[in-house]
């Protein structure tokens, strides 16, 4: 966002921040001041005013804080609504272009094979069929979205040297929360699992999401260090992380977002493995269609 007439950029999650700080401090202070001319007045109807004054005030600051925070939320919103774009601008741009390729490739295979260069056509087509991997591996859902999501994942893994396994079964498309939702939850996830992973020989992760009959369940796992069992307990209150700033927010967010939609999170931790494990159950209006067919 950019202020008219002189270009500069505007913060919208520092501004509602110092405002809920600001707003905060100043409900904190009047009443302060209100307690204090209580105190050292005689007369009730002063006192009453005083009160009328420290209630009024306080009621504004109470709105501004409560427009600072959905306007926090709408920012976030923003924010992953516009990375799930660009992820699945860029999935779009690799379809294509395997499907411009595709007869190219057919065709240099099939002149390798005519010249009886078969160990040449065996090494392109290994190559070619290791481009294609790479795409068709997050193609495990019907929601372009999380296909998109795992893509750009699976990429920045690859990148990292992290041996990445999907495992999925469902089509996801039957999701009780917006699907940019799960997206930033499998994100925060999955982020946080890659900087578990910085610095591990062998690293490796592994993604599993399934539909059930209850929902959906969800998990990241990786073969990184253990996390320390005082560190466990309050890995999901905000700020804690042993990952570097942002990611306990990070975590806390997740669990609050799935909280909201009647799941939940739980995280486990070992010696040889990292697990960090949710559940999304179907939404009402799901579970009234399962009825109706019964």
């Amino acid at each position: 966002m950019k202020i008219p007439g002189k270009g500069e950029k505007v913060n919208v999650k520092r501004s509602a921040t110092y405002s809920i700080v600001i707003n905060a401090v100043q409900i904190a202070a009047v009443w302060a001041l209100a307690v204090l001319l209580m105190v050292h007045n005689t007369h009730d109807i002063q006192d009453v005013f005083t009160v009328l004054v420290a209630v009024l005030v306080s009621l504004g600051a109470a709105l501004d804080i409560r427009e600072a925070i959905a306007a926090r939320r709408k920012s976030d919103e923003a924010d992953a609504l516009g990375d799930m774009v660009v992820q699945m601008d860029e999935l779009n741009r690799a379809l294509r272009a395997q499907r411009h390729d595709f007869l190219n490739h057919l065709q240099v295979v099939y002149s390798l094979i005519e010249m009886e260069e078969y160990q040449e056509a065996g090494d392109y087509i290994e190559k070619i069929y290791g481009d294609m991997q790479s795409v068709s591996k997050a193609m495990r859902t019907d929601s372009p979205a999380i296909n998109a999501l795992l893509r750009a994942k699976l990429a920045e893994c690859e990148s990292a040297g992290i041996l990445t396994e999907v495992d999925t079964g469902g089509s996801f498309k039957n999701l009780p929360m917006p699907t940019w939702e799960f997206c930033r939850i499998l994100s925060n996830l999955i982020d946080n699992a890659m900087d578990a992973l910085e610095g591990t020989a062998n690293s490796s992760l592994r993604i599993m999401l399934q539909e059930e009959s209850h929902g959906f369940t969800f998990s990241v796992a990786n073969n990184g260090p253990m996390i320390p069992a005082d560190q466990l307990r309050g890995i999901f209150e905000p700020g804690v992380s042993s990952h570097g700033e942002g990611r306990g927010m990070g975590l806390y967010i997740v669990r609050s977002t799935l909280q909201s939609y009647g799941g939940e999170i739980h995280v486990t931790s070992d010696a040889e493995r990292t697990i960090f494990s949710g559940r999304v159950p179907y939404g009402k209006e799901h579970n009234g269609k399962e009825a109706q067919s019964d």
